[in-house]
């Protein structure tokens, strides 16, 4: 009896690798679909965002001048006589930032280098982790540390007020430590060991190493971890709001109670102003505002990393 199988033959191998390629193809042709949907669904979710927002704020806009939004510089608008100038939360944004970031900064920076240049590998291995658990704390948790600690402790040290701008961009810079340093980590390793070796073989020390060396060429990716720690603070809502307090006021003295743009849209979704209102919408006014500004943020961010990354390859 003839036997029909031939598991050998060259055809039967043919086909069967054929068969085999165009079913990878429409497997990979069916997963490219999926990845494609997520990346729509990001796309088109933003784009709702924005529109929302802006949506919004062109109702407030109708109601309210630009002259009232930018040149007053009070802001009561749940008060009997309203004023819709935002000067004063965009100062209490500006002046927590200001303080977390000097915190941050120097805090972030010296724990890259250290973990880079100067740590053993098991010691680098066991601090990196421990340093960006710091990420993954709950902001309230921040937010009431700072209210129930860190003010407290400073007003045995300091006059301050029970809610002021202090204590609430201390515990900021304590949780945006992670994001500058772990990015300018990365910057820093990506710095050529050939770099180092000239320069040590010019006769310079490795503390001048590092800052003459490795730092310039690390500060495309040092200046993007840098505003992205300022755009994380600027939108930063749960620890200004349990520990910095709601008096907006233009002022540059920590020790008193401010008010950021985050705060004040925490406080009006709290759901006292009805749906429609002057006072709702002046949430999406604010909102879009944030939105501008960490937009140039980025830009900024993505323009110098850039810049910086061309003039170092």
């Amino acid at each position: 009896m003839q036997n029909t199988n031939f598991p050998d033959d060259p055809y039967h191998r043919s086909r069967q690798s054929l068969e085999k390629n165009a079913s990878e193809d429409i497997l990979e042709k069916i997963i490219a679909v999926i990845l494609f949907g997520c990346a729509l669904v990001s796309v088109l979710t933003t784009f709702g965002i924005i529109i929302i927002i802006f949506q919004e704020t062109f109702g407030f806009f109708q109601e309210v001048s630009f002259a009232q939004f930018f040149l007053d510089t009070k802001w009561t608008p749940l008060f009997a006589e309203r004023h819709f100038g935002v000067w004063p939360l965009m100062a209490g944004t500006f002046l927590t930032t200001a303080i977390a970031m000097a915190v941050a900064i120097p805090l972030g920076l010296s724990s890259a280098i250290y973990l880079s240049e100067y740590a053993q590998p098991k010691v680098a291995a066991i601090l990196r982790p421990a340093v960006e658990l710091l990420a993954g704390i709950p902001t309230v948790v921040y937010g009431y540390f700072a209210l129930l600690f860190v003010t407290p402790l400073l007003r045995n040290i300091i006059p301050l007020e029970i809610f002021n701008a202090l204590s609430a961009g201390l515990m900021m810079g304590v949780m945006i430590t992670p994001t500058v340093g772990s990015i300018s980590l990365d910057a820093i390793q990506a710095v050529p060991r050939s770099l180092r070796e000239g320069a040590y073989a010019l006769g310079i020390t490795k503390l001048e190493a590092i800052f003459r060396v490795v730092l310039p060429a690390a500060l495309s990716g040092i200046i993007a971890s840098i505003i992205l720690g300022i755009s994380r603070a600027v939108g930063e809502t749960m620890t200004v709001v349990i520990a910095a307090g709601q008096q907006p006021k233009i002022t540059i003295n920590f020790a008193e109670s401010v008010e950021t743009m985050t705060a004040y849209m925490a406080q009006i979704s709290g759901g006292d102003s009805p749906r429609g209102s002057l006072n709702f919408k002046t949430l999406y006014a604010v909102g879009a505002l944030l939105f501008l500004i960490t937009l140039v943020l980025n830009i900024v961010s993505h323009w110098i990393a850039n810049r910086f990354k061309e003039k170092y390859e």
